[in-house]
């Protein structure tokens, strides 16, 4: 017969919902280093931006450091596997498609508004387009790839 510790544990084991999954293969894990990459190119390209020339362009420096903030935040939220985690992934690649598309469309129409370049200038042409499809390649995996009901209400 089972001592009451034992039988505590094997209830305790019995009634713990699985703890999230925060291991991801295969095309999540290339997506999430890809989004790392362009997070720490992001952060250092704004960085150097605001303490070199801040007042040449403040609309498209602060634009850089609003996308390495966007990237982070992705970043993080795709390696963590829970449903608020999954929620603020879809809300940051939705806003970063958004952006790209905004800034990139307005970087070829008004050349001016962006005295110099951003992140997302011209659809992400200085990071060989990969703001532009790294998005959608994003909304692709969310959408394959939803938290399971037992990892949701973790």
């Amino acid at each position: 017969m089972p001592s009451k510790n034992e039988c505590r544990a094997m209830t305790d084991s019995q009634t713990r919902e699985p703890a999230p999954s925060t291991r991801v293969s295969g095309i999540g894990r290339l997506l999430i280093a890809v989004y790392g990459v362009l997070a720490l190119a992001a952060t250092g390209r704004s960085f150097v931006q605001i303490v070199r020339a801040f007042d040449e362009a403040p609309l498209a420096y602060s634009l850089s450091a609003l996308s390495a903030v966007v990237y982070i935040v992705a970043t993080v939220a795709l390696i963590k596997r829970s449903a608020a985690w999954y929620r603020i992934a879809w809300i940051t690649i939705s806003f970063e498609m958004i952006g790209v598309l905004v800034v990139g469309t307005l970087s070829l129409v008004d050349p001016g508004l962006f005295q110099h370049a951003t992140v997302w200038s011209i659809y992400g042409s200085g990071y060989l387009l990969i703001p532009l499809v790294l998005p959608l390649l994003g909304m692709w995996w969310l959408a394959r790839h939803p938290v399971s009901s037992a990892v949701s209400h973790a």
